[in-house]
């Protein structure tokens, strides 16, 4: 197969706006350039080429088959190049064109999509992947790359990643408003006897924590159901049972007929953002932690 010798855009921009204008007179208007420029222009690209586009009919020029299939290549092309023009201008204003972020299912329902929402209206043409995993899978895939930003139970321990402590705070009971205890002002451990317990099915430092307190105090729970962060509050709404998780969680998920309480013993949590050290004097990290503060 010959080799084919595309040196310039220039020639496929005066053939797309040719095929699109029908005229030489028209193209030449519409790129503000002569028409024995236009003329030029598409006698290089069909000799470049090795195959005619248009059949000249005195003053008309028709298109070839062969015209219409690089016409359509080229429109893939012209689209191509308009995402790299965005790309590089967001480069230019925020150090990354895309970013992909990984969040711990205690997050990613309400505190990391509002995140997301407040970047984009910094740089809608940023373009984001976004993942649920759990804490150890989030370092994993920072550490290795794949991912380039996380949100993370803490504490943890990386020499790659940069760990930024974003939250404090302290777990809550959720129950439902019929509960009896929903009653009280505030719930504790004792209260937990003969109550059917609703934990997350992952590790999770409120639940590993409650389930070790209730084991040393000899608390005797009725029974326990283990499911999903994003299942726990509506199995609360339902009556199914109590839980015990942090309140940011509580807050994004929670059920109409769910209420949460103050809980103690007290259980912290802290969490945190993590991204590789090379990336800590990065535009779009410094954009991340300013709306993290607010």
């Amino acid at each position: 197969m010959p080799e084919i010798n595309l040196n310039s855009l220039k020639s496929l921009t005066v053939f797309k706006t040719l095929y699109e204008n029908g005229t030489a007179t028209k193209t030449a208007k519409a790129l503000g350039i002569t028409q024995s420029g236009v003329s030029r222009s598409l006698g290089i690209l069909e000799e470049n080429l090795g195959i005619p586009l248009f059949i000249r009919e005195k003053n008309r020029l028709i298109s070839t088959p062969e015209a219409e299939e690089l016409y359509k290549e080229i429109l893939g092309l012209m689209f191509i190049l308009d995402e790299v023009k965005h790309s590089i201008l967001a480069l230019k204003e925020f150090g990354a064109s895309r970013v992909r972020i990984a969040t711990i299912p205690g997050l990613a329902f309400g505190y990391v999509p509002k995140l997301i929402s407040k970047v984009l209206k910094h740089n809608p043409k940023l373009n984001i992947y976004f993942d649920i995993m759990s804490t150890n899978d989030v370092v994993r895939s920072v550490e290795s790359g794949l991912f380039d930003v996380g949100f993370i139970t803490l504490p943890t321990s990386s020499d790659q990643l940069q760990v930024d402590t974003i939250i404090k705070t302290e777990a809550v009971c959720i129950l439902n408003k019929k509960h009896p205890l929903a009653k009280q002002q505030k719930i504790d451990l004792q209260d937990l006897s003969n109550q059917h317990l609703i934990i997350p099915n992952q590790p999770n430092i409120a639940a590993d924590q409650l389930l070790r307190l209730i084991t040393e105090k000899r608390i005797k729970i009725t029974g326990k159901t283990e499911a999903n962060i994003a299942g726990i509050c509506s199995l609360v709404g339902n009556n199914v049972g109590v839980s015990v998780i942090n309140p940011i969680t509580s807050e994004d998920l929670g059920h109409k007929n769910m209420v949460t309480r103050p809980f103690s013993p007290t259980i912290n949590y802290s969490f945190g953002l993590i991204y590789r050290k090379n990336w800590r004097g990065n535009k779009l990290i410094q954009l991340i932690r300013e709306i993290l503060i607010q």
